[in-house]
This record gives C-alpha cells, structure tokens and sequence, in this order.
C-alpha cells in the first residue's frame, strides 16, 4: 500500500490557529517536509511534535518531490508544510501536489490559516468573486504585463508584498490602475495586526513617510 501525502495548513502568526487534526496529523506522519526546517521546528518544538523533519523548497522542489514520491511508494506518510499558511498557495507546495496525482499518490488537504483569505474577509472589500496574485513578478516584463491585465479586472484584487517593496508597488499600482479603494492589511492573526481602509493614493503618501513594517496583503477593489 502507497502512503499518503497530507497538505497541512500551519498559522500565520497566531499559533493558537492550528488546528486539531494538523496536530494529529503531523504527530502521526512519518515525515514532515517543511519550506524551512529551521523555522518550522520552532512550532513542531511548540507543540512537542517529534517527528522527522526534511525540507522542501523552492529551490529542490523537482528533485525533492520525487525522492518524497518514492518514499510515499514505500508506504510511508509524508505531512508538508509551508514556513505559514497554507500549503500550495503561492508556494512550492504545488508541484508536489501535481506529482503525486501523476505517480498515483493519494493527496488530501487538512484546511486552516490562508493570509489570502485572511485579508479578504477582513477587508470590507466585495468578498463572492476575486483574484488572487500572490507576489507580481521580480521580472519588469512579467509585472508589466501582470499590471495591465489588472487594469480591467473587476473582481476584487488581492496581492502578497514585502514591506521594503511596499512603497514601489503602490506606485506601479496607482500608475497602472488608478485610485482605488483598498484595504492594506498588515502582521494578519500577530500581536500588531493592523487593516487600513484607505485608497492607493493615500497608501502611497502615508508610506513614503512611515517605514512600511511587517508582511502586507494588499486587498484592491476591481473595476468598476
């Protein structure tokens, strides 16, 4: 009998957001693949979770996952997780998802912390239809075609940014699709959690004054 991979959500600040079944399942595992073990063992060592931890990333995501793959083939369970959040959400998570529905691997997705999510609910933008971006790409051609099929979408936007790009991006932003309502959320579930309901324009100003802090996620309102 082939093992099982399962997709576990981990939390995005506050660690009282895990879920009971995630930490069943990583106790019970027989591997955890984790984006950075150094982060990760922070919360397996939170928990007193002792089982084996080997990483998975960006960078070894191909090779990784067919090293994982045979292991599962063996019969062992194997748990991912990502640094926080959910796994296979603008993270490598994706590709290993995909390889083991190829490989005949049986995949299932324990539910919990999606910043995404996070911040749209908390936005007070309109929540039934939306586009999720993640981070726009480093490269200038890819943001720039990005930023131009975003300039006419007209469900509500959501983006990942790093707070030492924040104010670059607001600028293309604003360039590209105007004054828009947005909420801009900040440190989502942590101690310093913070939503402003502002426009990119005001965003803008209050950033180039203010140092931004802490992981943003930027909630835009779509076309009229």
């Amino acid at each position: 009998m082939s093992g099982k991979l399962y997709l576990c959500a981990t939390p995005i600040g506050n660690l009282e957001d895990i879920t009971l079944r995630v930490l069943r399942t990583l106790k019970e595992v027989d591997l955890i693949a984790a984006e950075d073990t150094r982060n990760s063992i922070k919360l397996l060592n939170h928990f007193d979770i002792k089982t084996p931890m080997t990483s998975y990333h960006e960078y070894n995501k191909i090779d990784k996952a067919y090293t994982l793959i045979e292991k599962m083939q063996s019969g062992l369970n194997v748990a991912l997780i990502t640094d926080a959040g959910t796994p296979g959400i603008s993270d490598p998570g994706e590709e290993l998802a995909a390889m083991c529905y190829e490989a005949g691997i049986e995949v299932t997705s324990l539910p919990g912390p999606a910043a995404c999510i996070t911040a749209l609910t908390l936005s007070g933008l309109p929540t039934r239809r939306f586009a999720f971006e993640a981070f726009l790409p480093a490269d200038k051609k890819e943001r720039k075609v990005i930023l131009e099929e975003l300039k006419n979408e007209t469900r509500t936007i959501i983006l990942y940014e790093a707070p030492h790009r924040l104010v670059r991006t607001l600028e293309e932003l604003k360039e590209a699709l105007g004054n828009r309502k947005m909420t801009l959320c900040r440190e989502l579930t942590k101690k310093h959690e913070t939503a402003f309901s502002t426009t990119i324009r005001q965003a803008l100003e209050h950033f180039k004054s203010t140092e931004p802090k802490g992981e943003c996620v930027l909630v835009l309102e779509g076309k009229s």
